[in-house]
């Protein structure tokens, strides 16, 4: 495990950029749901921010690898960080609101607690991160709502899909310490969205049939956002913060999420939370605070 390392101001600035650009991600994913169907959005999200990415690579002349071996790893991180979570919470946003999907999202660091303690020696399960992964799930079950337990709906399984594209996204984290340590990470998140787009193009063209490009103009900006800005441009500045700040720091990039997505989902779309909603997500912070307290510890 590497050590905690104290957070600059622009190490701060920078992770509280990313927290912004990726707390609106989940907006214009909605918006761009109002005109296209969920897998064709994925497709677009993927697709051009793979094309980004490797203009990057180009430009930096950084080395490509050859191995079948380490392209089979881009095709598994691909499935478990992108076309996994990317399509559940797609579509769970059309049964829930935009802000309780950006708050269940935050779970991602609390299931990654628990996979990096069960596949690495280095991340031992100490008291304190038992205690931050309690709060973190019942804040999860808060914001979900006791009832939704009890009356299981759509809204239920919305909600759960968001979840499980959480699991996803910490069994990715784990899948890439393992598989592709030592690799440019600009290059890894390219192959990575290489591999997705393959495997998001067939499934795409099944259920949604071919991507219709006469798109409304807002469509499109939401697209070239969320495609473009909020994966392409956040996977180069995730890395920047992750060298300057560590991976523990970086994990309070989730608390900033939240805030962001509610506010523009109430700008923007007029939702309205449940108060459990914001208490869970109260609770939820406590438990990250206290697992990122518990790494500058260790």
């Amino acid at each position: 495990m590497e050590p905690q390392k104290h957070l600059s101001p622009r190490a701060w600035a920078e992770l509280l950029l990313l927290g912004v650009i990726w707390g609106a991600s989940f907006i214009s994913i909605r918006v761009a749901l109002d005109t296209i169907p969920v897998m064709t959005s994925v497709l677009h999200r993927v697709f051009w921010a793979m094309l980004a990415l490797w203009i990057v690579v180009w430009v930096k002349k950084l080395s490509v690898p050859t191995s079948p071996r380490i392209w089979g790893a881009f095709l598994m991180m691909g499935l478990l960080n992108n076309a996994i979570p990317f399509s559940l919470m797609a579509w769970g946003q059309l049964y829930i609101e935009t802000g309780l999907t950006s708050i269940l999202n935050a779970a991602t660091a609390v299931f990654g607690v628990l996979i990096a303690a069960m596949f690495f020696k280095d991340e031992r399960l100490t008291l304190a991160r038992g205690v931050g992964v309690c709060l973190g799930f019942l804040g999860v079950a808060i914001a979900i709502g006791l009832k939704n337990f009890a009356t299981f709906n759509l809204q239920s399984v919305a909600q759960l899909a968001i979840i499980a594209g959480t699991v996803s996204y910490a069994l990715a984290s784990a899948w890439a310490r393992i598989k592709l340590s030592g690799l440019s990470p600009i290059v890894a998140a390219a192959g990575m969205l290489t591999g997705s787009t393959i495997l998001i193009l067939p499934v795409s063209l099944v259920v949604d049939g071919l991507p219709v490009l006469n798109l409304p103009a807002i469509t499109w900006a939401a697209i070239a956002y969320y495609a473009l800005i909020a994966t392409a441009g956040a996977y180069l500045l995730y890395y920047r913060v992750l060298a300057m700040a560590g991976a523990g720091n970086l994990m309070l990039v989730t608390l900033v999420i939240p805030p962001v997505a509610i506010v523009l989902g109430t700008l923007v779309r007029d939702e309205t939370l449940p108060p459990q909603a914001f208490l869970g997500f109260a609770v939820l912070a406590i438990g990250l605070l206290i697992l990122n307290w518990s790494r500058s510890r260790d």
